[in-house]
């Protein structure tokens, strides 16, 4: 990525789709948020030992069924916010719906799945969550911990309340709702020391 194409990605008040053709010729991704180009850090082995994990589980369960699993380089657009991220995995159920005629960028993932990072923990569990509430049909959400074998899973009640439980230990199973899964931590974090 040339200097000059840096210097625009993070400039402040570029409009959606200035900030989606910089990204189309930039060779790091960025999240977007009303405005402002946030550069995305990368990850460590552990962090990508755990999304491997998650996404080869996932599409193992449901090779034929309506989910698809999608790694962390597809953008979820949530036009309330204004604002562009990639989770770590994301899950559709049934057909894609895209931003527009874009590829790139779907509006309707039911079930998000970020991997903790130090960095990012805190605005994951607040900030970005709420925000991810404004997709109509969101109603999954699971933190997997880095730093030892723990999952928070928030789901929607029937009620439009939403509900949290943790699961903690390799020898524990978290149970998700999309797919009525049931996730053995130990294959989670195969191949990840603690």
């Amino acid at each position: 990525m040339t200097a000059s194409i840096a210097a625009q990605l993070i400039a402040a008040s570029l409009t959606p789709d200035e900030y989606r053709a910089l990204e189309e010729k930039s060779e790091t991704r960025h999240e977007y948020c009303d405005g402002v180009s946030i550069p995305m850090t990368g990850g460590s082995y552990r962090h990508s030992q755990i999304i491997t994990n998650l996404i080869v589980l996932l599409a193992t369960a449901w090779a034929e069924t309506e989910y698809t699993v999608h790694a962390n380089d597809l953008r979820v657009w949530l036009p309330e916010w204004q604002m562009g991220t990639y989770p770590d995995v994301l899950v559709i159920t049934g057909e894609p719906r895209f931003t527009e005629n874009r590829t790139d960028e779907v509006l309707n993932p039911t079930l998000i799945i970020e991997v903790l990072s130090p960095s990012t923990a805190d605005y994951d569990r607040t900030k970005k969550f709420s925000k991810y509430c404004s997709i109509p049909e969101f109603r999954e959400y699971l933190l997997v911990a880095q730093e030892e074998p723990a999952i928070d899973r928030f789901w929607l009640g029937e009620d439009g309340d939403w509900r949290w439980r943790r699961t903690e230990g390799l020898t524990e199973t978290c149970s998700i709702a999309t797919g009525n899964l049931a996730l053995p931590l130990s294959k989670i974090y195969r191949s990840v020391s603690f």
